[in-house]
């Protein structure tokens, strides 16, 4: 892998890890949010399937609970 090749990878993790980041501060911030409403915000940034799994990442991760379409933030 040449080294641009490697800074590339770098730099689309640390952006991806703020992207997450971020959508995990809003959750945060507000608490508990319908995930609908979460989505119609940031919809502008990214598709269904990438904030789906940023849920799914956190939700995994124990951050946030999602029943009946509504977030928690868990900590």
């Amino acid at each position: 892998m040449t080294t641009n090749a490697v800074k590339n990878q770098t730099d689309t993790k640390e952006a991806v890890r703020q992207i997450v980041l971020a959508v995990s501060d809003a959750i945060k911030e507000l608490k508990g949010v319908p995930s609908g409403h979460l989505y119609a915000r940031l919809m502008g940034f990214m598709s269904l399937d990438t904030y789906n799994t940023i849920v799914s990442v956190l939700e995994s991760a124990g951050k946030i609970k999602v029943k009946n379409h509504f977030i928690t933030w868990m900590e």
